[in-house]
């Protein structure tokens, strides 16, 4: 039976930390958030933040713009963002509404304000090898519960399914950099199941409900679940077919409450960390 790797928990310690660290300070973090169009599930997910914000004692700034705002309208924001000295984060909420090329968004957010870690800047700075302003939230979530869980990474054939510039291609980086040997399988890929059979660390971030079964996961593999998808019943669950892998695995993460807390611990850990650097603490 594998044992659970608890992201709830581990975020509400990581937090907890945090929120000491920033209570003595007299100039507070602020996080701005640009939000455009309707989607309801992206307003979930921008209140959320916010509200975990408050709760850290950093300031939290949404700017909410029209579904049929312009590209001009959202690269002003963040022109006018970047030269505010009292935002130390910026993050474009996504999906962008059609008409918005949200590449050349991303690629104007300052990268020191960057605080998804998503600018091609901070991306190559993992590429070489190098440590970033800001890791991606996700990424550096998971390889914080692999830490905190003592799950050795160097060495170990580390399979991720899944190839968005969101999970797939900086965590690859990011495990590689831990010298671990990476697989990275996609929509294309040729006989999913023998590959993820190899897997020591078993990542699926595919957003394809019960993608991997359990004959797909080697005895004793690590899985983490980084999928969010609705069953019929309207409850959360992974990419994973949880109750099938859960007796193979050695760990593995539950969705609800495994990768999902962290990303968001992520987010404020970097909008602290951003902050440190532009005031050179």
């Amino acid at each position: 039976m594998a044992k659970l790797i608890e992201g709830k928990i581990v975020a509400k310690k990581i937090l907890e930390n945090l929120s000491d660290e920033i209570l003595f300070l007299e100039k507070k973090p602020c996080l701005a958030v640009i939000i455009a169009g309707d989607d309801a599930a992206s307003k979930i997910y921008v209140n959320s933040k916010k509200k975990k914000a408050e709760e850290l004692g950093i300031k939290s700034v949404v700017i909410e713009l029209p579904q049929n705002c312009t590209q001009q309208e959202i690269l002003e924001k963040i022109y006018t963002l970047n030269n505010d000295d009292s935002v130390n984060g910026i993050l474009v909420q996504l999906p962008l509404p059609p008409q918005i090329n949200a590449k050349e968004v991303v690629e104007k957010i300052h990268p020191l304000k960057d605080v998804d870690g998503l600018h091609p800047y901070n991306l190559g700075q993992i590429a070489a090898g190098n440590k970033p302003h800001a890791y991606p939230c996700t990424p550096k979530g998971i390889i914080r519960l692999l830490e905190y869980y003592d799950i050795s990474i160097a060495g170990k054939h580390a399979v991720i399914i899944g190839r968005s510039n969101l999970v797939g291609r900086p965590l690859s980086l990011m495990l590689l950099n831990e010298n671990a040997t990476v697989t990275v399988c996609h929509s294309k890929t040729k006989n999913l199941s023998q590959i993820t059979q190899q897997a020591d660390i078993l990542v699926s971030a595919a957003g394809q409900r019960n993608l991997v079964k359990a004959d797909m996961v080697k005895d004793g593999a690590v899985v983490i679940d980084v999928g969010i998808n609705r069953q019929e019943d309207g409850k959360l669950c992974g990419d994973v077919d949880f109750w099938g892998a859960e007796p193979r695995a050695s760990y593995i993460t539950p969705v609800p409450g495994g990768v999902g807390p962290m990303t968001i611990c992520s987010l404020m850990q970097n909008t602290f960390d951003l902050y440190k650097i532009q005031n050179k603490i």
